[in-house]
């Protein structure tokens, strides 16, 4: 357990890495003091099969209303998909918590302004680069990627990062589609309101 939770560390510095069990419920009393408390709501996400409704029925401990769970397949020990809808459930502390059918990746909903509280660690690097734009990925003199090889900085970090700035680069080229197609629809409504407003003078 110690090594899997110094494994996620690692891919997600300065994100908190709970590690639980619903056989042995190891992890979930800290689990509850941390986070499922009153006035606080809980999103569970993950592939299916993982565990997200059986950690959920552990937090709830209400046996006369459990969300539907089905137990690993013995072939390739891997869990089956169970929830086919989303739920929203009360624990005793009085936090709720979604629970959510697999979900494979999770997308941008809105641009970030920066990702310097995601990646402080390439941040911290990027000032020592030749080009002070380097995107860390093909340039020269890259400090960044100078640290990966030098295994200072995780492979997977930089992999995280390109792929988050990539998907912000698309977000930002989709919402600019959006905008120029709401703002070409406000000038049609605009245009036929002027025409209308002078047709009713030209009556008079």
């Amino acid at each position: 357990a110690d090594e899997v939770r110094k494994e996620v560390e690692a891919l997600a510095p300065g994100v908190p890495v709970l590690i639980t069990s619903t056989a042995t419920r190891k992890g979930l009393k800290a689990l509850t003091a941390t986070y499922a408390q009153a006035g606080k709501t809980l999103a569970f996400i993950g592939s299916s099969g993982v565990g997200k409704s059986s950690l959920i029925n552990a937090l709830v401990r209400d046996p006369e209303a459990p969300l539907p769970t089905a137990e690993v397949r013995e072939k390739d020990s891997k869990g089956r998909h169970t929830t086919t809808r989303r739920e929203l459930v009360q624990t005793p502390a009085g936090a709720l918590v979604i629970d959510t059918p697999g979900m494979r990746e999770l997308q941008l909903w809105t641009a970030p302004e920066t990702t310097t509280t995601s990646f402080e660690d390439i941040d911290a690097l990027a000032p020592g680069c030749h080009f002070s734009d380097c995107r860390h990925r093909s340039e020269p003199r890259c400090a960044v990627r100078a640290a990966v090889e030098e295994g200072r900085l995780e492979a997977t970090r930089l992999e995280s990062f390109h792929k988050l700035q990539d998907e912000t680069r698309a977000l930002e080229a989709r919402q600019d589609v959006r905008g120029r197609i709401v703002e070409r629809a406000q000038g049609k409504i605009m245009s036929r309101a002027v025409k209308q407003f002078y047709r009713g003078r030209d009556r008079e």
